[in-house]
């Protein structure tokens, strides 16, 4: 029997070769660090709603969340190129060391950001798929283009797109947006400047060099300090919520409360350091990663209330007609879980 070999060309293995070894670059543009909170945080978000997805649709819904975190990254990077290429944290980024041409960062941003619209949008409902091509916009557009170079609110303002993840993934579930979502929106929104800013007090000079208008630059370690410990003392009630309005138990009640304490305890170290501070604000940064992370796994273990009573918004109309019912007839079991009235103690 006659064998014929098939040869595959040279140029043709060294095309794949290259391509293979490019891969890593263009997942670096998306960021996938910053990319693996969203998707948590969004994770838990579609969890926790009262309206459950089957598996393979909410599977598909995350992973659209995930490629749509990825792309405002590529895109982000893709803006700030010249920026990256003079700050000693992000030189090595693959755009400025040439890795990837800005055109080819620009067109994969894109066809990203336009597939997990899209795909979410089939997966799970048209508000979902807004919520995200809302976000990819707002972090483009308005922190990336606008804000960072124009505001040491930057990143106040610019929080808001990291903070939608948690929402999107509510949404996606329930095609709606509740209670719930919007506590969650403002506890990582709350998070995000004392986060972002005890990074930039250890990277102020290379700010200062890039020409960006972060705090520590424009305002200086005192005031920067400041607002650090203000948002950590709003974080703290704030990250309390979900436990208070009942749709998280004991356990991300005590979570939150701890963690919250821990974090307000580094920024009032920090506020009242003197001398060298740059070691503290680096423990408080690393400690607000890992604080989020807890806070939402807690939830997730442990939020509570039955999806059957609806969001918190109908159990306290259903508690209240509830009570009223009671002084009218009598002893009956009130919604949100609270104890029974007694007509003299009311």
């Amino acid at each position: 029997m006659k064998t014929t070999a098939i040869s595959v060309s040279r140029p043709q293995l060294s095309a794949s070769s290259r391509s293979a070894a490019r891969l890593p670059d263009f997942v670096t543009l998306m960021k996938p660090r910053v990319m693996l909170l969203a998707v948590f945080t969004a994770f838990v978000g579609l969890a926790i709603a009262p309206v459950h997805m089957d598996l393979l649709r909410a599977t598909i819904a995350v992973l659209a969340i995930a490629a749509g975190a990825g792309a405002a990254g590529v895109l982000n990077m893709w803006y700030d190129a010249d920026i990256d290429a003079v700050m000693t944290r992000t030189a090595r980024r693959p755009i400025p060391r040439g890795k990837v041409s800005p055109t080819e960062a620009l067109v994969f941003g894109l066809v990203l950001a336009v597939t997990a619209v899209a795909v979410l949008g089939l997966a799970a409902n048209l508000v979902a798929a807004a919520l995200l091509a809302f976000a990819i916009f707002f972090y483009l557009v308005v922190y990336t283009a606008w804000l960072k170079r124009r505001t040491p609110q930057n990143i106040v303002i610019g929080g808001a797109a990291g903070a939608l993840p948690s929402v999107i993934g509510w949404a996606a579930a329930t095609g709606n947006i509740g209670v719930e979502p919007v506590i969650l929106f403002l506890i990582v929104f709350l998070w995000t400047p004392p986060h972002f800013w005890a990074l930039a007090l250890n990277r102020a000079d290379e700010y200062a060099n890039a020409r960006v208008p972060m705090l520590p630059v424009v305002a200086g370690r005192a005031a920067t300090t400041r607002q650090i410990l203000i948002y950590s003392a709003l974080l703290l009630p704030v990250s309390l919520l979900p436990w208070a309005l009942g749709f998280a138990g004991a356990l991300y009640g005590a979570t939150a409360l701890i963690s919250g304490a821990i974090f307000v305890a580094l920024a009032v170290r920090l506020r009242e350091s003197r001398g060298v501070y740059l070691r503290t604000a680096q423990r408080l940064f690393a400690f607000s990663i890992s604080y989020l992370f807890l806070l939402f796994a807690a939830l997730l273990a442990d939020h509570g209330g039955n999806p059957a009573d609806g969001p918190p918004s109908a159990r306290v109309r259903n508690c209240a007609d509830s009570v009223r019912t009671e002084l009218v007839t009598g002893p009956v079991r009130p919604a949100c879980g609270f104890a029974s009235l007694k007509r003299d103690e009311v």
